[in-house]
């Protein structure tokens, strides 16, 4: 599986990384070439992107605070799966793992 990590936060998107590889999974260089996208739902316009990947049929997997419980609920309506961040980890391995 070909993973995408569209985070700003370079530790999380390392600590991200790790457990890509560790799945056995490799990380995309772009949207086009990627089975899984992971983008922070605090990011600037995100919502328009998981809308778009969505329909372009790429799976999102969407982070963020559990104190904004609004935003997750939004990825998911958009079509995304939504976790807080405490669980991206774990979601994010059982993906690549399938």
């Amino acid at each position: 599986m070909k993973v995408l990590l569209g985070t700003r936060d370079l530790i999380f998107r390392s600590k991200l990384g790790a457990v890509v590889r560790a799945g056995g999974g490799e990380m995309a260089r772009d949207e086009e070439s990627s089975d899984l996208v992971v983008l922070d739902v605090e990011a600037p316009g995100v919502m328009e992107r998981i809308h778009d990947l969505i329909a372009r049929g790429v799976a999102v997997l969407a982070f963020g605070p559990h104190v904004r419980a609004e935003l997750l609920r939004a990825a998911r309506e958009a079509g995304a799966t939504a976790v807080p961040n405490s669980q991206v980890e774990q979601v994010l391995a059982e993906r690549v793992r399938g």
